[in-house]
């Protein structure tokens, strides 16, 4: 890992050539991204990206930390398997919206039930945009973007909407030109326990010529302007009240499209906690942590015996 001189200051992003096109909204996602874990002071060796493909799934390798790029829409499994082999490790995961919304919906479902505590960061451009720009499941319904021959024919699927009825414990979303925001919004869904998903708008300058960058800032308003809002849920009584809250203010679409954390609920254990009731040494003993073989590559796994048992060996 490429570390400063300058102690516990570390640089997050590789020598490595972005090849996106000019104007892509995702060189303001990875500045976001490096940003957050700049401002954080954290390791590169305790973070980790997966992606999934198109155009977003190269994001982990233009950072400089641990990165896989996986399959088609099975990021998130992926991902949630590296997180309990090692719950220590923060886990992000970089996927477009037609990765994570389409063959992957299912497993984007799967984890808000779980909440393991990895974080989903969802491009959204409304469209394919490595293989020539086809409707995304995130294109409204009618809508006909340059590289289609006739307007889509399929209804949209909303991310935030989604996320909270599948019960992530952190939903936010971010435009991909206000960094600094973003920034700020990854920070927060890093420090909470819970999964958390991160929708984040962006143009593609190549074939979305309708959500184009001027397009968006015309639209795009932020959540915590209002000096009222607050989506933190700390006890069960005020639950329904801002998931409510949230959830009205993410079906904005047109004339004002809401930025911002939308929910974020503290009382929901993680699954990673959740295990301990099953397997008290969990935390303590997580898979990553566990010696399985010899020297000679022999296993040296016995699952009769405990950790405690073991321990006192």
């Amino acid at each position: 890992m490429q570390k400063s001189e300058e102690k516990n200051n570390y640089n997050f992003r590789n020598n490595i050539t972005i090849d996106w096109c000019p104007g892509c909204g995702d060189f303001g996602i990875v500045s976001a991204v490096t940003q957050a874990l700049s401002a954080m002071k954290m390791d590169p060796e305790d973070v980790v990206a997966i992606s999934g493909i198109g155009c977003s799934g190269k994001t982990p390798h233009y950072l400089n930390i641990a990165g896989v790029h996986t399959l088609h829409g099975r990021a998130i499994p992926y991902a949630v398997g590296v997180k309990l082999a090692n719950p220590n490790l923060n886990v992000l995961v970089m996927g477009g919206d037609g990765d994570l919304l389409s063959i992957g919906v299912g497993h984007f479902v799967g984890e808000g039930r779980r909440n393991s505590g990895v974080k989903v960061i969802l491009y959204n451009n409304s469209v394919y945009g490595l293989t020539k720009g086809q409707a995304a499941p995130t294109l409204p319904l009618g809508e006909k973007v340059k590289s289609l021959p006739r307007p889509n024919i399929l209804g949209k699927i909303n991310p935030i909407t989604l996320a909270m009825a599948s019960g992530y414990s952190f939903v936010a979303r971010g435009f991909s030109s206000e960094i600094k925001q973003l920034s700020e919004i990854i920070q927060r869904a890093i420090k909470h326990e819970g999964s958390a998903i991160i929708e984040v708008l962006q143009p593609c300058p190549t074939y979305n010529d309708i959500n184009t960058l001027d397009w968006y800032r015309q639209r795009v308003y932020k959540l915590e302007d209002d000096k009222s809002w607050d989506p933190v849920v700390n006890n069960k009584e005020e639950d329904e009240k801002k998931f409510d809250r949230g959830y009205r203010r993410s079906m904005e679409w047109g004339d004002h499209i809401a930025t911002g954390i939308f929910y974020e609920n503290n009382t929901i254990p993680s699954y990673t906690n959740r295990l301990t009731g099953i397997v008290p040494d969990y935390l303590k003993y997580p898979p990553a942590m566990q010696d399985v073989s010899d020297k000679d590559g022999y296993t040296i796994v016995d699952p009769v015996k405990t950790f405690e048992e073991k321990d006192v060996e």
